[in-house]
């Protein structure tokens, strides 16, 4: 198993049951293609995470998997 990495200002590498800290709380997300957002977790899965991702001026129902976040921090 491994551990989350602490980089400055907070911001954490994603690792497995790394994203829990973050559930119903805002967090910020930088995906590995580049693109960030905000985004509202609510479900964690084994892989995948699901919540409300900010987008058009709207929260939006999103899913995604864990292994496609690079960053993150709430």
């Amino acid at each position: 198993m491994h551990r989350d990495r602490e980089d400055t200002g907070g911001t954490r590498r994603i690792e497995p049951g790394g994203f829990y800290p973050c559930l119903y709380r805002y967090t910020y997300i930088w995906l590995q293609n580049g693109r960030s957002f905000w985004f509202y977790p609510v479900f964690i899965g084994r892989s995948s995470v699901t919540g409300y991702r900010w987008r058009r001026n709207q929260w939006e129902y999103y899913g995604l998997e864990l292994n496609r976040i690079a960053y993150f921090t709430c």
